[in-house]
């Protein structure tokens, strides 16, 4: 060390001194390069493997269909409040809308353990209560590419639709439909594939459901049945929850049990039980909700009193 001291000492007498490090030069850049872009985190999300866009302008951007069920569709009329139906939509409506507030849920996978209960009806008429909500976007989504269904129920096309969007046919923008004066939105399935669970894999459909959130308060997805296929059970890993539907009659203890075992996240947010008997239900919201619409000379004298109303009980269950 000394040495070296004695060098630098002799070389400050003589003036002769060590040239500084030249400061590394930047590298040119063409006048006519775009600025990079960064994009508003609060707003919109970017995907850097998909390209994928998307805010709440994207619902502006969204066509729209006219609200034209099929007839044998089974949706709720908004029209008609006080059918039993559409109570029991709005009560497990609420039980969901109370539970977001506890926990991040935004996507919940509708399934059933066999085919025929009623996952389909009870998926349509859900996002249909919620999107009766102001200020509550609501897409459904139809990930049955097996057997899809939602497009008929609302008669419009199935194709642009998800499978088209995943496979890179079709822009989401292009595949997404508003029914008129709702706020409820529409993905159909799409096209016919061969490898529908192979389609769901893609990094593609993890994209889309981690940023759907950003412009939908609720995404409903309507999935193949978890003992026929594993579809649901890939589905319930990527969103926030699932709920099972179960038929009065129809769905056995056993089934619901395989059913349960072969989710590989507990992350059951509920069930809904389907098919009661649909006297049950309207005598009793019929008896509830004409105590109110009956004139006080007309009433009864051995009807309820105006301070004991008789509550009805609710329960997420619906007829088909």
């Amino acid at each position: 060390m000394s040495r070296v001291h004695d060098a630098l000492r002799r070389a400050e007498q003589t003036g002769v001194v060590p040239p500084a490090p030249a400061a590394p030069v930047a590298p040119s850049v063409p006048l006519d390069t775009p600025p990079l872009r960064l994009a508003n985190t609060v707003h919109t999300a970017v995907s850097l493997s998909t390209g994928l866009l998307l805010g709440p302008e994207f619902l502006s951007r969204v066509a729209q269909v006219p609200f034209a069920p099929s007839p044998d569709s089974h949706l709720v009329d908004g029209a008609k409040p006080h059918e039993a139906p559409a109570e029991e939509f709005r009560t497990l409506r609420t039980r969901l809308n109370h539970l977001q507030t506890q926990q991040p849920i935004h996507s919940v996978v509708i399934t059933s353990p066999s085919p025929a209960e009623g996952k389909s009806f009870a998926a349509v008429n859900l996002a249909l209560a919620e999107s009766q909500l102001e200020g509550n976007p609501t897409l459904l989504v139809d990930c049955d590419f097996r057997r899809p269904v939602v497009h008929n129920l609302f008669q419009v096309e199935r194709s642009p639709g998800l499978t088209d969007y995943l496979t890179g046919k079709a822009s989401l923008e292009d595949c997404v439909k508003r029914i008129a004066n709702t706020n409820l939105f529409i993905l159909p399935a799409g096209e016919a594939v061969i490898n529908p669970l192979e389609l769901l894999n893609l990094k593609e459909m993890k994209y889309l459901l981690d940023q759907l959130p950003r412009a939908f308060n609720w995404i409903i997805l309507d999935s193949p049945p978890l003992l026929f296929a594993a579809d649901a059970n890939l589905l319930s890993t990527l969103s926030s929850g699932a709920v099972l539907v179960v038929r009065i009659g129809t769905t056995t203890i056993d089934s619901v049990t395989r059913a349960m075992q072969s989710l590989c996240h507990n992350n059951v947010l509920g069930t809904i039980v389907n098919g009661a008997r649909r006297g049950e239900l309207y005598s009793k919201y019929t008896y509830y909700h004409s105590y109110y619409y009956t004139k006080p000379d007309e009433a009864k004298p051995d009807e309820t009193k105006p301070d004991e109303p008789a509550v009805a009980e609710t329960t997420p269950s619906g007829t088909a």
